[in-house]
C-alpha cells in the first residue's frame, strides 16, 4: 500500500496539483491518527476509523471526478470539526494538539484554490482563537493532563509535525527542481529550434535569391535587345513573376527575423518624392491590369526629405496597396498622404490606403493582422498569397514606433491608416505631386546606359558562374574592363599582380568567404588593391547584414537580385571620376537611386552641447566640437547674448556704476531652434545644463527636447567650469564612440566627484541678483565675511563664512580645498574667476603649486552670466576628485 502510494506521488504522468493533494492528504491522515490518539476520551477512538474512511472516500471521489478543490474543501471541514474536540480532550494548551493546528493551515494553503482558500483560512484562524479563548476563560472545559503527559505529548507532536512538514517542503523542492529542469530543457529545445528555423530561412533566402538573380539579370538583357512585341510581353511577365517570388521570400524571411527579434529599423534620410514615385511605378500597372482606378493624393506641404527607414516604409505601403488591389474587383484604390508638425524638426505622417473592395466582416477584423490567417477563406481561396503581408506590416509599423488601424464595412471597402513620426531633413515642401507626373510608360522603354568607362578595371568575385555571367552582361554597355574570380583565393592571386578600380564580391563562398577575403585583401603583402573600394554583392540580404558589411570594411552593399541600373549606379559611385564619361541621355536623378553606399555620413552620430555658462576655454570647445547655446544678459540698454555681445569685464564695469545686469537662460523656443540646427549636424544631441535648481535653463531645455526624440538633456549638478568638466568628459566619450546611454549614466555618476566651490569677495552682486538678502549683505560687509558657495544636489548653498582680508581668506580657502592631495585628480584644474587682477591670479597659482601641483591649469575668465551673480574678485578652484572614470576622462585631453 505504502509502495503504491509512493509510486503515485512520483508519477510524472499525474498533474502536480494531484500529486501534492495526494501527499498532503496522506500526511493529514497520519496526523489525524496521532491527534485522536492524544485525546483522553474514548469517543476519539470511535471517531478515528470513521474520519479516516471519510477522508479516503472524499479524496478518491475528488480525484476520480477531477474536482480536487471540492474534495479538499470537504476534508478541511472535517479537520475543522475534529480539531476543537481533540484540543479540549487532549489537554488544551498543555497537550500536543496545538502544534497540529499548523498542519491545518498548511493543508488549506496547498490544496485549496480561489475564494475557498481565503474563507477556510479565515475560519481556521477564528477557530484557533476561539479554542484558546475558551481554554483560558473556562479551564474546566479542558480535560487535564499531568505535567509528564503534557511534556511527552508536546515533544512527540513537535517532532512529528516537524518531520511531516519537512517531508512536504522536500517534496515541494523536488517538484520545483523537476519542473525547473523540464523548463530549461524545453527552453533549450525552443532556442535550438529557433536557431535552426532562422538558419533555414536565411539559407533558403540566399539559395533562392541566387537563381532569381540569374533569371532577372538575363531577362533584363532580353528586354534590352531588339525583340518582337510577343517576346517582350513574355519577358515582362517573367520579370513580374520573378519579383513576385522575391516578395514572397522576403515576407517569409522578414517574419522569421521579427519573431527572433533580429529585425532592425535603420533610419536614414530619404526623398519623399522618390519614395512615392517608386510606389506608383509598382502599383498603378497592377491596378490598371485589373481595370481599377489608382488615385494618389499627397499633401503639398509634405517635406521633400525626411529621416526614417525608407525600405520598411515602402514595404509597408506596397504590402497594403498590393492587398487592396488583390481584394478589389472593381472601383478604385487610393493612397492618401498628409502630415502635420509635432515639433520644430519633426512631423507626424498619415498614410491612408483605401479601396472599394469586398471589405472585412466585423468579426474578422481582430484577426486581420494574424500571420498565416486569411479571413473569409472560402470566398478568397482563388486569391494568391501567403497570409503574411498584413502581419508583417503591423509588426514593422510597431517596430518603427507607429500605429496601424483598419476601418472596414463588409462589401463596401476597407481603409488602412498608418501613422509614423519622422524627423525633417529638408524644410523644402514637396509641392504638387500628381500621378501622371510620376508614372513611367514601361512599354517601349529603351535601356540607356548611364556612363562609359573603358579605362576602368573591375574585378567580380563569386563562386557561381551564372552570377559572374549576369554581372558581366549587365555592365557590358559601360565598356568597363571586367575580370572574374570564382573564389577568394583566386581574387587574392589576381590582385597580387593587377590593380583594380573597383571590386564586386560575394559573401557566402566556400573555403574563404567574402569577409575573410576582404580582410586578406587589405593586409595582402605587396598587393595592389589594399585600398581599393569593395562592394558586397550578395544574396545575403537584410538590414542586419548591412551593418555587418559596413563594420567589416566594405565600401557598399547591393542585394541580389540586382538590376542593371542599380549595378551601374553602384559602380559609378566609387569609380575614379577621371575614368568616367557620363551618358548625355542618362537621367542624373536616376543615378545612385536605391544604392546603399557606405560613405562617411554628413551628420556625426552624437554631439555634446551645453550652455555658455560652462566656462570652458575656446581651444577645448574647438578640440572636442562642443556647441554652445548662449545665455542672455538683460540690462537697461537691452538684452545681449552672453560672451558674444557682452563680455564679463564690460558687464562688471556696467554694474559697478550701479546699473542693472541680470542673467537669463534661453527660453524654450531658443532651445528648440538650437536643437533643430544641431540635428542637421548630428544624429543625436546630448545637452548638459547648469544645476537645475540654480537656473531655469534645465527645465526650458527639457521642455524643448520633447519636440525631438534624439535630444537628451542632462542636469550637470554644477555651474561654471565644474559644469564644463562634465561637458568635457561627455565630449571625450562621444569622440570615442560611446553610446548615448553610457554617456548619460557616466555624467550623472560624475556629479559627486566634481569639486564645485566659489569664494565671493563682495556680496553686493549676489544681493542685487536676489541670491541673498540685503540684511545678510550688510552683515557680511560689516564683519568682513566672505561666503564660500558650493553646489549640493543641484542646489546652491553657503558651506562656510570666511572672515578677514581677502588675501588672508584666499590662502585659507586654497589650503582647505587642496588639503587632501591624494584624493584629487591632479591632471586638470580650472581657476575660474571674475574681475581679478594679474597679481591676485599669480598669488592663487603660487598657493596651488605649494599645496597640490596640477599637470594642466586653466585660468578661465567666467562668462557674463556667471559674473553677473558672483561679482568681481570672486573665484573658484574647480577640479575632479579621483575615481575610476577620472583616469580615462583626463587621458582624452592630455
Amino acid at each position: 500500500m505504502f509502495r503504491k502510494w509512493l509510486e503515485i506521488i512520483f508519477d510524472h504522468k499525474i498533474s502536480l496539483r494531484e500529486r501534492m493533494f495526494r501527499l498532503v492528504t496522506g500526511i493529514s491522515m497520519v496526523a489525524l491518527v496521532f491527534i485522536l490518539v492524544l485525546g483522553r476520551s474514548g469517543v476519539n477512538l470511535f471517531i478515528l476509523p470513521l474520519s479516516l474512511a471519510y477522508i479516503y472516500i472524499a479524496a478518491k471521489i475528488s480525484i476520480k471526478k477531477e474536482c480536487i478543490n471540492a474534495g479538499a474543501a470537504a476534508i478541511v471541514v472535517l479537520l475543522l470539526l475534529l480539531y476543537p474536540v481533540v484540543f479540549f480532550t487532549g489537554g488544551g494548551l498543555y497537550g500536543g494538539v496545538p502544534e497540529w493546528f499548523v498542519l491545518c493551515f498548511i493543508y488549506i494553503s496547498i490544496t485549496l484554490e480561489g475564494r475557498r482558500k481565503g474563507v477556510f483560512f479565515l475560519l481556521c484562524i477564528v477557530e484557533t482563537v476561539i479554542c484558546y479563548y475558551l481554554a483560558y476563560h473556562y479551564p474546566d472545559l479542558v480535560m487535564p493532563n499531568t505535567m509528564a503527559q503534557a511534556y511527552f505529548d508536546s515533544a512527540r507532536s513537535v517532532i512529528l509535525v516537524g518531520f511531516l512538514t519537512s517531508i512536504l517542503l522536500l517534496f515541494q523542492n523536488y517538484l520545483y527542481e523537476e519542473e525547473n529542469k523540464l523548463t530549461k530543457s524545453q527552453k533549450k529545445e525552443i532556442e535550438e529550434l529557433n536557431q535552426a528555423e532562422n538558419h533555414f530561412f536565411s539559407s533558403m533566402s540566399h539559395e533562392i535569391r541566387t537563381p532569381i538573380n540569374t533569371i532577372i539579370g538575363l531577362n533584363e538583357m532580353i528586354l534590352r535587345g531588339d525583340i518582337s512585341d510577343e517576346v517582350a510581353e513574355n519577358a515582362r511577365n517573367i520579370q513580374g513573376a520573378s519579383k513576385m517570388l522575391l516578395t514572397l521570400i522576403n515576407d517569409i524571411l522578414d517574419l522569421s527575423k521579427i519573431k527572433s527579434g533580429k529585425m532592425e529599423i535603420v533610419n536614414a534620410s530619404y526623398e519623399t518624392g522618390e519614395l512615392f514615385s517608386e510606389i506608383v511605378n509598382m502599383i498603378w500597372i497592377k491596378a490598371r491590369e485589373k481595370g481599377l482606378e489608382f488615385r494618389l493624393q499627397v499633401d503639398p506641404s509634405m517635406p521633400s526629405m525626411l529621416c526614417g527607414d525608407e525600405v520598411r516604409i515602402k514595404q509597408v505601403l506596397i504590402n497594403l496597396l498590393n492587398n487592396a488591389v488583390k481584394y478589389t474587383k472593381e472601383g478604385s484604390v487610393t493612397l492618401s498622404v498628409r502630415c502635420e508638425r509635432v515639433g520644430v524638426n519633426r512631423v507626424r505622417v498619415w498614410y491612408s490606403v483605401e479601396d472599394t473592395g469586398q471589405g472585412v466582416k466585423k468579426e474578422n477584423i481582430p484577426y486581420i493582422f494574424d500571420a498565416f490567417k486569411r479571413v473569409d477563406e472560402k470566398k478568397n481561396r482563388h486569391i494568391e498569397g501567403t497570409g503574411l503581408g498584413l502581419s508583417i506590416v503591423k509588426q514593422l509599423v510597431e517596430l518603427m514606433g507607429g500605429e496601424i488601424s483598419v476601418n472596414s464595412v463588409y462589401m463596401n471597402g476597407s481603409t488602412f491608416l498608418v501613422t509614423l513620426e519622422q524627423d525633417i531633413i529638408s524644410e523644402r515642401e514637396l509641392g504638387t505631386f500628381t500621378l501622371t507626373s510620376r508614372m513611367k510608360v514601361h512599354e517601349g522603354e529603351q535601356y540607356r546606359h548611364s556612363f562609359e568607362a573603358p579605362g576602368a578595371h573591375v574585378l567580380v568575385v563569386d563562386d557561381n558562374e551564372m552570377n559572374l555571367m549576369v554581372v558581366r552582361k549587365l555592365l557590358s554597355d559601360t565598356k568597363v574592363q571586367i575580370d572574374t574570380a570564382s573564389s577568394g583565393a583566386e581574387c587574392l592571386r589576381l590582385t597580387q599582380y593587377q590593380h583594380y578600380d573597383c571590386i564586386l564580391m560575394d559573401h557566402l563562398m566556400p573555403e574563404m568567404d567574402g569577409i575573410e577575403c576582404l580582410h586578406a585583401l587589405h593586409s595582402q603583402p605587396g598587393g595592389l588593391c589594399q585600398d581599393v573600394p569593395v562592394i558586397a554583392l550578395t544574396a545575403n540580404a537584410g538590414s542586419d547584414n548591412q551593418q555587418i558589411y559596413r563594420k567589416e570594411g566594405f565600401s557598399g552593399y547591393l542585394p541580389k537580385p540586382i538590376s542593371g541600373a542599380l549595378l551601374e549606379a553602384a559602380v559609378l559611385s566609387i569609380l575614379p571620376k577621371e575614368l568616367v564619361a557620363l551618358s548625355e541621355t542618362a537621367s542624373q536623378s536616376e543615378i545612385g537611386k536605391d544604392v546603399l553606399i557606405f560613405e562617411q555620413a554628413k551628420r556625426i552620430s552624437l554631439m555634446v552641447t551645453t550652455d555658455s555658462v560652462c566656462d570652458l576655454p575656446e581651444s577645448l570647445k574647438r578640440e572636442f566640437g562642443i556647441s554652445i547655446c548662449p545665455y542672455y544678459i538683460c540690462t537697461e540698454q537691452g538684452r545681449f547674448l552672453d560672451e558674444s555681445e557682452l563680455m564679463a569685464d564690460e558687464l562688471l564695469a556696467h554694474m559697478a556704476e550701479g546699473r542693472k545686469g541680470v542673467s537669463q537662460p534661453p527660453d524654450v523656443q531658443d532651445y528648440e531652434r538650437f536643437f533643430a540646427q544641431k540635428l542637421t549636424e548630428a544624429q543625436n544631441v546630448i545637452h548638459i545644463t547648469m544645476a537645475k535648481h540654480v537656473s531655469d535653463g534645465y527645465q526650458n531645455a527639457l521642455e524643448a527636447a520633447k519636440s525631438f526624440e534624439n535630444v537628451t538633456v542632462i542636469d550637470s549638478g554644477h555651474l561654471s567650469s565644474s559644469m564644463g568638466l562634465s561637458v568635457l568628459y561627455a565630449a571625450h566619450m562621444a569622440e570615442n564612440h560611446a553610446s548615448r546611454d553610457e554617456i548619460v549614466k557616466t555624467v550623472k555618476k560624475l556629479r559627486r566627484y566634481i569639486s564645485s566651490a566659489f569664494i565671493i569677495d563682495s556680496t553686493h552682486m549676489m544681493c542685487k541678483s536676489g541670491q541673498i538678502s540685503k540684511r545678510v549683505q550688510v552683515m557680511c560687509d560689516a564683519l568682513l565675511l566672505h561666503p564660500v558657495i558650493v553646489l549640493r544636489k543641484s542646489r546652491m548653498a553657503v558651506s562656510s563664512m570666511e572672515m578677514g582680508s581677502f588675501y588672508h581668506v584666499i590662502k585659507g580657502y586654497v589650503r582647505k580645498k587642496l588639503a587632501n592631495p591624494r584624493g584629487i585628480d591632479r591632471r586638470i584644474l580650472f581657476i575660474t574667476y571674475a574681475g581679478m587682477d594679474e597679481e591676485s591670479l599669480q598669488y592663487i597659482q603660487e598657493l596651488v603649486r605649494q599645496y597640490c601641483p596640477f599637470e594642466r591649469v586653466y585660468l578661465q575668465k567666467a562668462s557674463s552670466a556667471i559674473a553677473s551673480n558672483c561679482g568681481p574678485g570672486s573665484f573658484g578652484l574647480l577640479f575632479m576628485r579621483r575615481n575610476e572614470a577620472s583616469i580615462s576622462y583626463s587621458e582624452g585631453y592630455r
